[in-house]
Parts: structure tokens; C-alpha cells; sequence
């Protein structure tokens, strides 16, 4: 069964460069960004690491870990980790979980449950599924989920951006608009009354009955 926006984030115990974690109480109180990889040692995810490194303080910031995954095993992930500092400038400090036998990959369903036990003869074409961003909050429930081709590298400023607005609205009862960055107007929900709008939100605008806006609280 596909996993949904809201559905508990299924736990699993998993070998990772930085030792073996239990994966709820590895997130914890805080928020978790899993993103999953093809294969080690390819092109695009290599940019990818890379850059996840450079702006891990982002989520630092913000109460969220980062932890990536691939089903290639540890002690590769430890080989490729050289080769994007070399490349890419950022070292890996954020744990890579070894998923050899694609268990992750199924309970994730980034795998059909078919795809065998062993990561062993697959290639990043056959993984190419294995390529999603999770976010999951503290409440271990998932937030969002996203799965890119294998050809485009993926835009984890979005992740950022995404991250900020469901960490206000889980605050505010307000919805973020299009193309929303932080500090910018948000939406008042239906769910707030006008009444109720002057007491949270003095000042807002009414541009139709259905579509209120006001300063991003807080």
C-alpha cells in the first residue's frame, strides 16, 4: 500500500555510516529529512550529497536532521563520501543508511515487494525508483513526499522552502501561496472566521470571500 501525506513513518533499524539506528528514536523531538538514492557512485546524486552538505546548517536551524539512504552498503557510502568532498566541497556529516538487502526500499515502497533481497547485481536503471525526498515531523508522521527521474537533479532549496511553510502553518492557521518564502503574505484558512481573523490577524486583506491574506505571523 503507497505511503500518504499523514501516515505514520514506518519505523525499521538500519546500519548507517555513523552506526546502527533505530530510526524513530533517531528523529526523535525533531524533524527528519530521508532522501533516497539509486545507486552510490553516480553522477547526479553525487551533486546532490553535495550540496545537502554544504546547506545542512539550513536545517539545523530549523530542528531538522538529514539522513540519506542507498542500497549499496555502508562501507561504500564511507568510499563515495571522498569522492563528493573532493568534487562537490562539503563533507558528509549526516548519516547514509546501507539498505544491501532493500527492505527500506519496500517498506518505502520506492521497491516493488518483488525486487529480491540483495542489492548486489542491480544497477542505478534498475534502483531508479529508489530516488524520493521524505520530510517527517517529530510526530513521526510524513509531510511530504516527492520522487524525481534519475536525469534531474533535485532542487533541495524547495525542501527548504517546504519545510518552512509546514512548520508555520503547523504554528498558524494560515496556508502558504504560490511560490511562498519565508517572510513573505500568507493565506488565512477557511476554517478562520472574519471574526475570528480580526482578533489574529488585524489588518488582513480580503481579496474575495474565500481568499484572505495577511503578514506571515510570528
Amino acid at each position: 500500500m503507497s505511503l500518504r501525506i499523514n501516515d505514520t513513518a514506518p519505523n525499521f533499524t538500519a546500519r548507517t555510516t555513523q552506526g546502527t539506528i533505530d530510526f524513530h528514536d533517531w528523529i526523535g523531538d525533531q524533524w527528519a529529512i530521508l532522501f533516497s538514492h539509486p545507486k552510490d557512485f553516480t553522477p547526479v546524486c553525487t551533486t546532490e550529497l553535495g550540496y545537502m552538505a554544504k546547506i545542512e546548517p539550513e536545517f539545523t536551524k530549523r530542528n531538522a536532521k538529514l539522513i540519506g539512504l542507498s542500497v549499496d552498503p555502508v562501507e561504500d557510502h564511507e568510499k563515495w563520501a571522498k569522492d563528493i568532498e573532493e568534487t562537490q566541497g562539503a563533507a558528509v556529516k549526516y548519516p547514509m543508511i546501507g539498505d544491501t538487502d532493500l527492505s527500506i526500499a519496500k517498506l518505502y515502497n520506492m521497491l516493488p515487494a518483488d525486487a529480491g533481497d540483495t542489492s548486489e547485481g542491480r544497477t542505478a536503471a534498475t534502483n531508479a525508483t529508489v530516488r524520493s525526498v521524505f520530510i517527517i515531523g517529530p510526530d513521526k508522521k510524513i509531510k511530504l513526499t516527492l520522487t524525481y527521474p534519475m536525469s534531474t537533479g533535485r532542487n533541495f532549496d524547495e525542501i527548504l522552502r517546504v519545510l518552512d511553510s509546514i512548520q508555520l502553518t503547523a504554528k498558524h492557521r494560515v496556508a502558504t501561496p504560490v511560490n511562498w518564502k519565508q517572510g513573505e503574505d500568507v493565506i488565512i484558512t477557511s476554517a478562520v472566521s472574519n471574526e475570528e481573523a480580526q482578533q489574529l490577524f488585524p489588518g488582513f486583506k480580503t481579496i474575495k470571500p474565500y481568499l484572505r491574506t495577511t503578514k506571515q505571523p510570528g
